[in-house]
């Protein structure tokens, strides 16, 4: 492994993990959680040819992680014993051979906020508890114990590094259980679910599914960055309820029937949920609840169509000689 990728032998235990809030190891929730090791590791994440192969950091960390061979069950028992009783080498070998199974796990929590090396690199902190804490005796293999691990990092590392405000941790992990639900039922339904599918899933009361959710309002991860040389964001700048709204802001500079134009250049989910949001098209300004509401999606997959719509709007507009941030200046 070379130093552009994680120094795994040289990251050491967190004292103060289980106090910052992921629990001891709870075996019950293992047994439910089980999968065997061909279904997790049966997607060879570094299939594609090395002639294709992009050279960016994300495919250079795949491809020197590609070179570690997974262990054989007996293997994994000798490795972890001899981990167990402080054998660096045995220890690097455990989690060498499973970084490839944190990049399957991280890559299920793509587009929640953290890059996916971020997601990556917190994962493989929790992969690394999980070969100081394995104990092979107990009867099941390492990859599903680790997944626990590296689940909780990751889910832990997106709570607090997304979110401007906190959360204590107790809630942190009552949110996570509604936030998974709602990843269920989104496969399931083939759509978003509503707070009402969500509490009759998890036999609680609406009210409560809606404030659990409430809290997973992100202050700053609508703050898409405008780019070139301006420190603004897209909604700093479209958000502000003092202001008129884009048509108005833009009568002055003509460029009000060009706004028309451009929407129907998005696809149309992005032209409505834009259309809505900002008042266009005859519609009134609205919140992302309300919009969500009413096109039949949640808050959160409306900021994201949301964001998806002014950043090919920017590219539409770059076109033109016109940056962003001059159409709609506050």
């Amino acid at each position: 492994m070379s130093q552009s990728t994680l120094k795994v032998n040289e990251l050491h235990e967190d004292a103060d993990f289980e106090e910052n809030g992921v629990d001891v190891f709870d075996e019950k929730a293992l047994a439910e959680e089980e999968t065997s090791d061909s279904e997790l590791l049966e997607d060879d994440l570094l299939s594609q040819g090395t002639a294709q192969r992009v050279l960016d950091a994300t495919q250079l960390y795949l491809g020197e992680i590609g070179y570690s061979p997974l262990l054989t069950a007996e293997e994994e028992v000798y490795f972890a014993r001899r981990a167990l009783r402080g054998d660096v080498s045995s220890r690097r070998r455990m989690i060498e051979s499973n970084l490839r199974l944190v990049v399957k796990i991280a890559r299920r929590y793509n587009n929640r906020g953290l890059a996916l090396l971020d997601l990556i690199e917190e994962g493989n902190l929790g992969l690394i508890r999980a070969v100081e804490k394995f104990d092979p005796e107990r009867g099941f293999r390492f990859s599903t114990y680790a997944t626990w691990w590296i689940r909780q990092t990751i889910e832990r590392a997106i709570m607090n590094q997304t979110r401007t405000i906190r959360l204590p941790i107790h809630i942190v992990k009552e949110l996570n259980v509604y936030l998974r639900t709602a990843r269920e039922l989104s496969h399931k339904l083939d759509h978003e679910p509503s707070a009402e599918e969500i509490a009759e899933r998890l036999d609680r009361p609406v009210d409560d599914v809606n404030r659990m959710l409430r809290l997973n309002e992100r202050i700053t991860s609508v703050d898409t960055p405008l780019g070139g040389d301006s420190d603004k964001a897209l909604l700093d700048i479209l958000a502000d309820e003092k202001d008129n709204g884009p048509e108005d802001t833009t009568q002055n500079n003509d460029m009000k029937q060009n706004i028309v134009k451009w929407l129907f250049e998005l696809n149309a989910k992005q032209r409505e949920v834009l259309a809505r949001r900002f008042g266009l098209l005859g519609y009134e300004a609205a919140t992302l609840e309300d919009v969500g509401r009413e096109i039949g999606l949640t808050r959160e997959r409306v900021r994201q169509i949301q964001v998806e719509g002014l950043r090919r709007l920017r590219e539409i507009l770059q076109t033109q000689g016109l940056n962003i941030e001059e159409l709609f200046r506050e």
